[in-house]
């Protein structure tokens, strides 16, 4: 067995093999056995994909990671011929016939896939709980809590050094917001830089991105070169990077001008831990010779809220649909939770939806003025620590409530009633600063430069801050983050 596989980041193993000090073998087992030792209590990966992942590491491999054991998540990385259910009981059995085109990059870059992570039901939460599996995830660094979502799998299996990096998404704040609750580097991309295909030419309205969630900068930045660039049928071409993101890295950023920001934009509390998180990064950042200020984009931050909520209300009902149209799965095989979203998804109008589309053209061009001042924009990821699980499970008196909305099809009195307002800020106000980036197709990260017990006696647990470019920019976050990583140094601190 190689005892020191939790020691390498992706690009560290793949090294080791392509010098033959360890073969894809050994390396492989490593990673089923540390699954074994954890996963039980972590319920990260909900599908394994072993027998594939022999047959493959048996077999010749090529691309810049070579032999790396790696995992998919289980939405929108569909591998052809093994279930893709989505973290739902509607799609348990659904089995697609091709690969996603990111699926196939991943493994054209030689990574063997020996398993899917767990998903909240179409991605929809920030916790990874759905009721498809007998347990919810939970996070390394304090089982009870929860390690996010959507991508929470994803990041609970690279915090416990399951794999060095998984396959990610985010399209709300997934990538970002499960990084910063688990200690990791996440970078949600710029609209169209990976593709989406075949199933989708973009993913939520554009407002989704496929990457991955690591514990290097180098490894996310070899893996977007990697994974960049159009699929067949792509609606449009993003211009690359004027030099490969492992090479931009190789170099410190520029003297940067950061404005930042700790106020939530839907008004509600951050935790103070949160707002300590953005004071280190920017004294970081000062020691660093960037220069750093208060300053924050005009952006409505509840009418872009509402905007977000409008589309992911409509994902919901089409999500849905789509599940339906694939097994004929009926109104129960879907969550409780999910049905509401699902009714009011039903019931606002095309033209609202239009309308609220509309405003994301808003949010973009303050964004753009934000950034002819200011290189990037730094926040918090997430206004509050991880919350425990079951914590924001909602109460029996609300689901009660809720089967009697749906028995009585009453969309239009839950939107009459401003009970739509109310989910906007119960749902986003633990995690009000990520859907900036989505609704404008700009790329972030959340880095992780903060840890800190939120309660006596409990355990320390990350905090990540946010940073947000200009449309396109991805290489200025991956050297800042590299500089970072340096500066401060988050590798070595496991759960």
């Amino acid at each position: 067995m190689f005892a020191e596989y939790a020691r390498y980041d992706a690009t560290g193993l793949a090294a080791l093999i392509a010098r033959g000090e360890v073969s894809t073998g050994e390396v492989l087992e490593a990673a089923l056995a540390r699954a074994a030792q954890v996963n039980p209590a972590l319920a990260a990966i909900c599908l394994p994909m072993e027998a594939i992942a022999r047959e493959r590491a048996a077999g010749p491999l090529a691309g810049p990671f070579a032999g790396v054991p790696f995992l998919l998540k289980d939405m929108g990385q569909d591998y052809a011929g093994v279930p893709s259910p989505s973290g739902s009981r509607a799609l348990r059995d659904w089995v697609p016939d091709r690969h996603a085109d990111i699926v196939q990059r991943f493994l054209d870059a030689g990574l063997v896939v020996f398993g899917k992570t767990a998903s909240p039901e179409f991605a929809l939460k920030a916790e990874t709980s759905p009721q498809l599996w007998p347990q919810p995830t939970r996070n390394p660094w304090d089982l009870a809590r929860t390690p996010g979502g959507s991508s929470g799998g994803a990041a609970a299996a690279v915090a416990a050094g399951i794999v060095p990096v998984a396959g990610a998404s985010d399209g709300g704040g997934s990538i970002r917001i499960p990084a910063a609750y688990c200690g990791l580097f996440g970078l949600r991309p710029s609209r169209g830089r990976a593709p989406c295909g075949p199933a989708d030419g973009e993913h939520w309205e554009g407002a989704s991105s496929q990457h991955v969630i690591s514990r290097s900068v180098r490894d996310s930045a070899r893996l977007l070169d990697a994974i960049a660039g159009p699929g067949h049928g792509a609606p449009f071409v993003i211009a690359p990077p004027a030099r490969a993101y492992a090479d931009a890295i190789a170099r410190p950023p520029r003297r940067l001008r950061i404005g930042f920001s700790t106020r939530s934009p839907l008004g509600t509390s951050v935790h103070p831990e949160c707002v300590a998180a953005v004071q280190r990064a920017a004294a970081v950042l000062a020691d660093l010779g960037h220069a750093v200020e208060p300053a924050e984009p005009a952006v409505d931050g509840r009418a872009l809220a509402r905007s977000f909520i409008t589309m992911y209300f409509g994902q919901v009902a089409a999500g849905m649909a789509r599940a339906r149209a694939l097994t004929g799965a009926g109104e129960d095989a879907f969550e409780l939770e999910t049905r509401v979203l699902g009714l009011l998804g039903r019931t606002i109008s095309a033209g609202e939806y239009v309308v609220r589309h509309a405003h994301w053209n808003d949010y973009a061009l303050a964004l753009a003025d934000f950034h002819r001042q200011y290189d990037l924009y730094l926040t918090p990821t997430t206004a509050q620590p991880p919350n425990r699980i079951g914590e924001i499970d909602t109460p029996p008196g609300q689901r009660a409530l809720a089967r009697a909305v749906l028995a009585l099809g009453a969309g239009r009195l839950l939107l009459a009633t401003g009970m739509v307002d109310e989910l906007v800020e119960t749902s986003l106000a633990r995690v009000p600063f990520t859907q900036l980036s989505n609704l404008t197709g700009t790329p972030s990260m959340s880095v992780p430069l903060h840890w800190a017990a939120v309660e006596q006696g409990g355990p320390e647990l990350p905090f990540g801050v946010q940073f947000v470019a200009p449309f396109g920019d991805e290489a200025t976050l991956l050297q800042l983050a590299a500089e970072l990583e340096q500066a401060a140094p988050w590798g070595e601190r496991r759960p």
